[in-house]
């Protein structure tokens, strides 16, 4: 990967930007992840998804690491969680998204190839993210109170998640988050922090089902997360200042816009 050209230079500050992002507000980052490796690094969408599960994995674990301190990670609700979450995801980049055709179906004159699926699916998944970051969020369970598993749906919900983080490379937060606050009944609070280690483990185990099936530029992969870990970092320290709730819904529009602009993109232009 050239790091002279100006797509290039550009794609290594979004590299800092999704780690600014996750460092601000908790979450959201990830979604700018795959388009930035995409349209700026001009990668190819599958091996754009599967470098996304790689970043989003280590930035998530740095993250629940911090958490973990802090004493905010409920680790039974994190593995009962995971462990569906892992082996679908797992499963998705191992096994179905390789065997998804490079032609799929013609709509008139016009071929949705594999990339263009990709790519729209994952527009789709970013609109109702950033539907989800622009509500306000009312109710959160308390901030303290007994933890009660609702255990098929919490499994369930960890299938779910799986897919769709295998399919787009997301980390799901969005998802998870809800989940752990009426399923499990964690307070906000934990249900954020535990949400980051749940996105670590089953996007880095999911990032192995792809080592299996693509060739990984690894100085180019381990650069472009280490600029998203110091974002993090920056992002965490400007946190002190900054309004992470107005943020969060500026951010919404944001990825509504983008997401819109994909969607129009790939089907389009």
């Amino acid at each position: 990967m050239e790091l002279t050209s100006t797509a290039g230079i550009f794609g290594f500050i979004g590299a800092l930007l999704i780690g600014l992002v996750l460092g601000l507000i908790g979450g959201g980052g990830s979604i700018l992840t795959v388009p930035v490796l995409v349209y700026l690094l001009a990668l190819d969408p599958v091996i754009a998804t599967a470098y996304s599960l790689f970043v989003v994995g280590v930035s998530a674990l740095v993250g629940a690491i911090r958490n973990m301190q802090k004493g905010l990670v409920d680790f039974k609700t994190a593995i009962v969680f995971a462990i569906p979450a892992f082996i679908a995801v797992y499963s998705t980049r191992k096994f179905i998204v390789p065997a998804i055709p490079d032609e799929l179906f013609h709509v008139g004159d016009f071929l949705v190839t594999k990339s263009i699926a990709i790519m729209v699916f994952f527009a789709i998944i970013m609109v109702v993210a950033a539907i989800s970051m622009m509500k306000s969020k009312r109710g959160d369970g308390g901030e303290e109170g007994e933890v009660q598993y609702n255990y098929p749906m919490i499994v369930l919900e960890g299938i779910v998640v799986g897919l769709l983080t295998g399919i787009v490379g997301a980390g799901g937060g969005f998802l998870i988050i809800p989940a752990l606050v009426l399923l499990a009944k964690l307070p906000m609070k934990k249900a954020v922090a535990t949400s980051l280690l749940i996105i670590a483990i089953k996007s880095l185990i999911g990032f192995i089902g792809d080592v299996e099936n693509l060739e990984i530029d690894w100085t180019f992969l381990l650069s472009f997360t280490s600029l998203s870990v110091v974002g993090i970092f920056l992002g965490i320290f400007l946190n002190k200042y900054i309004d992470g709730k107005k943020l969060k819904k500026g951010f919404g529009w944001f990825v509504l816009i983008m997401g819109v602009y994909i969607i129009g993109k790939e089907l389009f232009i």
